[in-house]
């Protein structure tokens, strides 16, 4: 069966690395899997065999998600917007998918409904018509606006089969951050947790008995890699090293102020294709609380300080960081009024806990994915 992947991102890398797992799993299952990529290529991205294509790529320009930027740093326009959704509706009639997935709409991604809706439209007239599912993570950035969240569940009941939640209802379900989910109870399947397992193996000695510091893409990461490399001589643990990962957003002027800074002691580098593996190694690790981040830490079983974004009215990292921390599985540093002395005693207050319990975190949710998706189209072509 065949396979076309919508997937855009727009800050951070977190979405790509979590869509990438999932076709990873589809073509281990046997689809031919294509992928329209929307965003920025992402170095290092393991897309396993599937045909990634790339449509004219857009960014966010900042964290507020309100202006988005072209291939040529320019505000997308009308005429952007039409030469885009022709490429999309020109590479669902070359791919004829037997099922359409499309990552995050309609519960975010909502500025991309202009090539969306007429993709999702003409697939459901198709005949044979495509399984059309969604792929979202298990917790949303609230919203204030109570009639776009219901929209979102109607455009969820009018034009999708299935909604594949990327999370565990026992940790915690879809309605905790979308209210109008029992309306579309019908469609959602809850897959587990995207965790990928590390796929390369860290050379010796690196990561061992170290604390490592990481901001994902580091497109928001600047001010937590700063406050580190203060906290490292003011912590109890600055006798051990400290690993800082600068990821491929963070701009090349801050990552030469933070290296010519660094002081004994501390590493800076860029982020790694082996960082589960330096996870499972360390003392302690430091981030942000990302989706996959949070996967990773939780896969290692070490002990975490997570520092959540929240700019720009975002939620989702501190619900989910605030849930396992109650949990006993990390402490939170809040990201307003973040401070190396803050960061130095939260490190050092991790490392005097226990030791945080097992994860039971069900982490094959990609797998898991493909597996619910080949079963539900299967389904619909034997009827």
């Amino acid at each position: 069966m065949k396979v076309l992947f919508h997937v855009q991102h727009l800050l951070g890398i977190g979405h790509v690395r979590r869509a990438a797992a999932i076709a990873r799993a589809l073509t281990e299952a046997g689809f031919a899997v294509t992928v329209a990529q929307g965003g920025f290529d992402v170095p290092g991205t393991d897309w396993g065999g599937a045909e990634v294509v790339q449509l004219p790529p857009v960014r966010s320009a900042d964290t507020g998600f309100r202006t988005l930027l072209d291939a040529g740093d320019k505000p997308i326009d009308t005429g952007w917007k039409k030469r885009r959704a022709a490429e999309l509706l020109a590479l669902l009639a070359r791919t004829k998918p037997d099922i359409l997935l499309v990552e995050t709409f309609p519960f975010g991604r909502r500025a991309f409904a202009f090539e969306l809706v007429p993709m999702l439209e003409i697939a459901r007239r198709a005949s044979p018509r495509p399984l059309i599912a969604c792929s979202v993570r298990d917790i949303l950035v609230d919203k204030k606006d109570p009639a776009k969240v219901e929209a979102m569940a109607d455009t969820a009941l009018a034009l999708f089969d299935l909604v594949l939640v990327h999370g565990d209802p026992a940790v915690i379900p879809f309605e905790a951050s979308f209210p109008p989910a029992p309306r579309v109870a019908g469609l959602i399947r809850y897959t587990g947790y995207v965790g990928a397992p590390s796929t390369r193996e860290a050379p010796p000695g690196d990561g061992v008995d170290e604390v490592i510091v990481s901001v994902g893409g580091g497109a928001v990461g600047a001010e937590l890699l700063r406050a580190a490399l203060a906290a490292h001589a003011l912590s109890g643990q600055n006798l051990t090293r400290w690993r800082l990962l600068a990821g491929p957003d963070l701009p090349a002027g801050i990552v030469a102020e933070l290296t010519a800074a660094a002081p004994d002691g501390v590493v800076v580098e860029p982020a790694r294709p082996d960082f589960p593996s330096l996870l499972a190694r360390c003392r302690l690790s430091v981030s942000q609380a990302g989706y996959n981040t949070v996967m990773d830490v939780m896969r290692a079983g070490c002990r975490a300080v997570f520092v959540p974004f929240a700019a720009a009215g975002e939620t989702e990292q501190t619900r989910r960081a605030d849930l396992l921390a109650a949990r006993g599985h990390c402490l939170v540093v809040p990201e307003a009024g973040l401070t190396p002395e803050r960061l130095a005693r939260a490190v050092d207050d991790a490392m005097a806990a226990p030791p945080p319990p097992r994860s039971v975190l069900a982490l094959d949710g990609a797998r898991t994915a493909a597996i619910m998706l080949r079963d539900a189209a299967s389904s619909r072509s034997a009827a």
